[in-house]
């Protein structure tokens, strides 16, 4: 069967990416390698280099679409309802997809890219576009202390990225995952919440 016979148009870029996703979780980024991938999709070891020009364009592929998932992840899990349960939903969402995704992280953070950088940049925003969002709106409801949602988006990622390392790692083996989350949410949300100056008035 020949490679235009089993792959057209879109479907060896999507075969070649599935593949390398399931070979990143073996061997990790050092390991991945494109003749292996033609190896492992059935084609010519050339073909890949059609999609990806070399190794490290495969990465930022891997990185793209792990941010596009990570976006859908959110736009499904968000809902209506106070904004700390909204909150608090976001957050379990992300830790679960650390958790399952601890060799697809990196690559989606890292900051090494070339050509592809824009459009990294343009999948991460869209991926945190619905926290973001619902940050700026719990503080224009003065909810949540004022100050960039970027900034203030990136310290809650920061904890939570901490805790999925950690449970990924199996540290936290004697705890229950959920519940550390949970904690750590409680202590995010109080860590939000407008200070408020003696004279009873938020301060800034």
């Amino acid at each position: 069967m020949s490679l235009h016979s089993r792959y057209h148009h879109g479907d060896l870029r999507a075969a070649l990416l599935q593949h390398a996703e399931a070979a990143l979780r073996t061997v990790g980024a050092d390991g991945l390698s494109l003749r292996q991938l033609a190896r492992d999709t059935g084609v010519s070891h050339a073909a890949p280099s059609r999609h990806f020009r070399d190794k490290q364009a495969l990465l930022d592929a891997l990185a793209v679409t792990g941010l596009r998932r990570l976006g859908a992840c959110f736009e499904e899990a968000a809902t209506d309802g106070p904004i700390t349960t909204r909150l608090r939903t976001l957050a379990h969402t992300y830790l679960r997809f650390a958790v399952d995704n601890p060799e697809l992280l990196p690559l989606m953070f890292a900051r090494r890219h070339s050509s592809t950088e824009t459009e990294i940049h343009d999948a991460a925003e869209r991926a945190f576009a619905v926290p973001i969002a619902l940050i700026a709106e719990g503080q224009a409801a003065g909810e949540i202390i004022p100050g960039d949602p970027r900034r203030i988006g990136v310290t809650a990622l920061a904890a939570l990225q901490g805790l999925a390392t950690f449970v990924g790692s199996g540290y936290t083996a004697d705890y229950d995952a959920e519940q550390l989350l949970d904690d750590l949410v409680d202590h995010l949300t109080l860590g939000l919440l407008p200070r408020r100056s003696s004279s009873g008035g938020a301060s800034r």
